[in-house]
């Protein structure tokens, strides 16, 4: 008797312009999967009623002479990354008003396409040094990281659209990258990078990574030179202690008291020497 053959697995990737991407480091690995993969806009959700045209303004551009008015609106891509794995790539500003019908909206496009997961990527600004791997945050449903347990404060559509999946039923993973604050004013391809390897582990599938790596360095060599251009190296030094010294805290915490006790003995230490 023939076994039936495997349906393709589809899974919800979702990115947002604006307050949850800083320096474009989640949308652009939308912009990248499109690039590096046969690739099709399948949906869109009707930009009417979400969007403050004062804030998201359109963009007014001349195709073969002809002008062409431009709307904020969101673009799902059926991303068809090998015969057994799809992802549907969700794409838009961050949304102005009416959220908990845009989440809806969104789950039901979900439906529509048997979606098994629900991936939402974003970026942050933080006081991270751009010389050592970028932090990243990654929580899946039911298991918070250790910044959600800590954070109060604000929060984006890509946090409140997870919250509406796992409460739908579906498994969720939020994953944020944090960019440093200094460089504001570049596209961060190294969070790209970052948030794409971190997307290849949790689908459990080796993602095209292509001239990210090279992007990648190039950011960091701009990054070199703005710190130098800004007269910044004692500052980044201290970001980069800052880092070294969490990195070790973590490590040492992991495997148990005595090793706590002694990088208590080391932070005294350094306090009392004025570093």
């Amino acid at each position: 008797m023939c076994e039936e053959s495997a349906m393709p697995k589809t899974i919800l990737i979702a990115a947002f312009e604006g307050w949850n991407d800083a320096s474009q480091a989640a949308t652009n690995v939308v912009r990248h999967l499109v690039s590096r993969y046969e690739s099709q806009e399948v949906r869109h959700i009707d930009n009417e009623g979400f969007y403050d045209y004062q804030v998201a303004r359109p963009m007014i551009c001349s195709v073969q002479g002809r002008k062409r008015i431009i709307w904020p609106q969101t673009t799902f891509y059926d991303i068809a990354v090998s015969p057994m794995l799809h992802l549907l790539a969700q794409i838009a500003p961050e949304p102005n008003y009416r959220w908990e019908e845009y989440c809806r909206q969104t789950l039901r496009v979900a439906e529509d396409y048997d979606v098994s997961d629900v991936i939402t990527l974003g970026s942050m600004f933080d006081e991270c040094p751009h010389t050592r791997p970028l932090p990243l945050d990654i929580s899946k449903s039911g298991c918070e990281c250790e910044s959600d347990r800590e954070y109060n404060g604000p929060v984006g559509i890509s946090n409140i659209l997870d919250a509406f999946a796992a409460e739908a039923g579906f498994p969720t993973t939020s994953i944020w990258v944090s960019v440093p604050h200094y460089c504001a004013n570049t596209e961060c391809m190294q969070g790209t990078l970052e948030l794409l390897r971190a997307l290849s582990l949790i689908i459990e599938y080796p993602l095209i990574e292509g001239d990210l790596t090279r992007k990648a360095m190039q950011w960091r060599s701009d990054a070199d030179g703005l710190v130098s251009d800004m007269h910044a190296g004692d500052y980044l030094a201290r970001l980069e202690h800052d880092y070294d010294l969490d990195a070790r805290a973590k490590r040492i915490a992991s495997n148990g008291m005595p090793a706590c006790e002694e990088l208590l003995r080391e932070a005294e230490s350094l306090l009392r020497n004025g570093v």
